[in-house]
């Protein structure tokens, strides 16, 4: 299992539209084949940034994903919302918390 890290920011008048979309695609995004989780974060001093963090059972299953018409419609409609050029890792979780 791998987790994917994208930090995105946003113009600040498109936060409640990029929310609000966030909100109805994610149960379709987390029941996507592989997807383990997938959580939202807000930056605590630049509310402008977000990450999505997910887990995926393999590279191929986010790539399957990637190429999908819905991250396609997803992420066409997310971008128009940016105002600085995301960032994306893929990491191996190592050491788990719990």
């Amino acid at each position: 299992m791998f987790v994917r890290i994208v930090k995105m920011s946003f113009h600040p008048k498109h936060i409640t539209e990029f929310l609000i979309l966030f909100e109805e695609k994610k149960e379709f995004i987390r029941s996507s084949d592989g997807c383990k989780l997938l959580e939202l974060y807000q930056d605590k001093t630049n509310p402008e940034i977000f990450f999505t963090y997910s887990y995926w059972e393999s590279e191929n299953d986010l790539e399957n994903y990637r190429n999908s018409n819905l991250f396609k419609t997803v992420w066409a409609q997310t971008k128009t919302f940016f105002n600085d050029k995301p960032e994306a890792w893929s990491v191996d979780k190592k050491v788990s918390l719990y």
